[in-house]
C-alpha cells in the first residue's frame, strides 16, 4: 500500500504532465543549508546546522495558459521545508503549500488579480528596500521580525491586485477575509501600496491592517508574529542602485494593540510581571549597501536601530535594539553560492521583567540570550533551480 507522501508525488507528477499538454508550468526552489554559531542561547554558546537563512528552503510550481487577447490564467504553489529532517517548514504546520498557494488572472492593460494564500504587499514592494530582504535574510531582520520584512507570515483567503507599470509607478491592493460566519471584521487583513522604480531608483510605501490576527482561523494565523486586537504597519523604503552598488534606507512602524503572544518569546515571557500589555510598538530604522566586487563576490552590511515603546496596565518601557549584519557571497556557478554571515544584537533593556530584555537575533539564533547581546555566525551553501 503506497503512502500518502507517494500518492501526493504521483498526482503532482500527473498534474505537471497534463499542465505542460496545455499550458506553460515551471517547477523552482531554493536549498540554503549550513552552520551557525550562535555566541549566548539561553546561556551556552551553541553550534546548529540551520535551513533557509538567506533564502528559505522551498519548491515550488508556477504556470501560465494563454487565453488570448493578452489575458492569461496564472499560479503558484509553494512548499517550505526544513532540509534538515524533510519536515515542513516551522510556522506552516503541515500546509502542502504553506508559502504561497494561488490563482489568479493576468492582463497587459488592467493588471493582476490573484486569490488565495498569498505574500502581502510589504513583502511585495518594501522588503527589498532592507536588508534582510534584499539579500542578507534571517542574520539582518528586524527585532522578532516585528514587520515581517523576513517572510514570517503569509496571508489566507486573499483577493490581491496588483496594476500595470506606469511610467514607473506600481500599485498593489489586498484583502483577506475572516471566513467567519459571525464577525466579519474578526481576523481580517487589508493592505495597499505603491512602488516607484525608474533608472535605478527605487521608492516604496505600503499601509497594513490586521484584526485579531493570530487566532486559528481567518487571514493571519499560526504563522503569525504576534497575535492581539489589531496589528498595524505603516512603511516607507527607497534604494538607489548604481553599477556595482545599491544602497537603501528603510523605515517601519509598527503598532500591536492589546498583545497576547509574541512567537519569539518563551510562553512565560510574554506578560510583565504584576500588570498585561496594552501596546507594542516599534519603530525600525535600516541602514544598507550591497557591493558586487566581481562576477562572483558580492558583499553586503545593513544596520537596524529599532526604538521600542510598550505600554502596560503597570508602566510604560522603552527598549532599544541595535543590529550589525555582514555578508559575503562566492557564486560558484549561476545556480551555486557559498556565503558567510554574522550579526551582532545589543539590546539597550529597559528592565520590563519579560523576554523584551534580551537580545535575539530572530530564527537564525540558536534561542534567546540571557543577556543583552548575542552573535551569530553562519558558513552555508545556497543552490537555486
Amino acid at each position: 500500500m503506497k503512502s500518502k507522501g507517494s500518492l501526493l508525488c504521483v498526482a503532482l507528477f500527473l498534474a505537471l504532465s497534463e499542465a505542460n499538454a496545455q499550458s506553460s508550468v515551471t517547477m523552482f526552489g531554493v536549498l540554503d543549508e549550513g552552520i551557525n554559531y550562535t555566541s549566548n542561547a539561553l546561556g551556552h554558546s551553541t553550534f546548529q546546522m540551520h535551513s533557509g537563512d538567506a533564502g528559505a528552503t522551498r519548491w515550488g510550481l508556477k504556470g501560465q495558459e494563454d487565453l488570448g487577447g493578452g489575458y492569461a490564467t496564472i499560479f503558484t504553489l509553494e512548499n517550505g521545508f526544513n532540509i534538515n529532517t524533510g519536515n515542513f517548514q516551522g510556522g506552516e504546520d503541515g500546509r502542502i503549500f504553506g508559502r504561497q498557494s494561488w490563482v489568479g488572472l493576468r492582463s497587459n492593460d488592467y493588471g493582476t488579480l490573484t486569490l488565495g494564500r498569498q505574500l502581502d504587499p510589504s513583502i511585495d514592494l518594501f522588503s527589498d528596500t532592507t536588508g534582510v530582504g534584499r539579500f542578507a535574510g534571517s542574520v539582518a531582520s528586524h527585532p522578532f521580525d516585528n514587520d515581517n520584512t523576513n517572510w514570517d507570515f503569509r496571508v489566507n483567503n486573499a483577493v490581491k491586485y496588483v496594476s500595470p507599470t506606469v511610467r514607473g509607478f506600481t500599485v498593489e491592493g489586498m484583502y483577506a477575509l475572516s471566513n467567519t460566519t459571525i464577525g466579519q471584521a474578526s481576523n481580517r487583513l487589508y493592505s495597499a501600496g505603491f512602488d516607484y522604480l525608474q533608472q535605478g531608483l527605487k521608492i516604496a510605501v505600503v499601509y497594513l491592517k490586521a484584526n485579531n490576527q493570530g487566532s486559528a482561523a481567518g487571514a493571519v494565523t499560526t504563522d503569525s508574529v504576534f497575535a492581539g486586537e489589531s496589528e498595524q504597519h505603516i512603511d516607507a523604503g527607497v534604494s538607489y542602485t548604481f553599477s556595482r552598488a545599491t544602497v537603501g534606507f528603510a523605515y517601519s512602524r509598527v503598532n500591536v494593540y492589546q498583545p497576547t503572544y509574541n512567537a519569539y518569546f518563551s510562553s512565560a515571557g510574554t506578560q510583565p510581571p504584576g500588570g498585561t500589555w496594552n501596546s507594542w510598538k516599534f519603530d525600525n530604522f535600516d541602514v544598507n549597501a550591497q557591493y558586487t566586487l566581481g562576477p562572483d563576490i558580492t558583499l553586503g552590511a545593513s544596520y537596524v536601530f529599532t526604538n521600542g515603546h510598550l505600554a502596560a496596565t503597570n508602566g510604560e518601557y522603552s527598549p532599544k535594539w541595535h543590529q550589525v549584519a555582514l555578508m559575503g557571497s562566492y557564486s560558484l556557478s549561476k545556480s551555486t553560492a557559498v556565503y558567510l554571515q554574522g550579526a551582532y544584537q545589543h539590546v539597550v533593556s529597559a528592565h520590563t521583567g519579560t523576554d523584551f530584555d534580551f537580545a535575539q537575533v530572530a530564527y537564525a539564533g540558536a534561542a534567546m540570550s540571557s543577556g543583552e547581546n548575542q552573535a551569530v555566525v553562519r558558513l552555508a551553501l545556497l543552490h537555486t533551480f
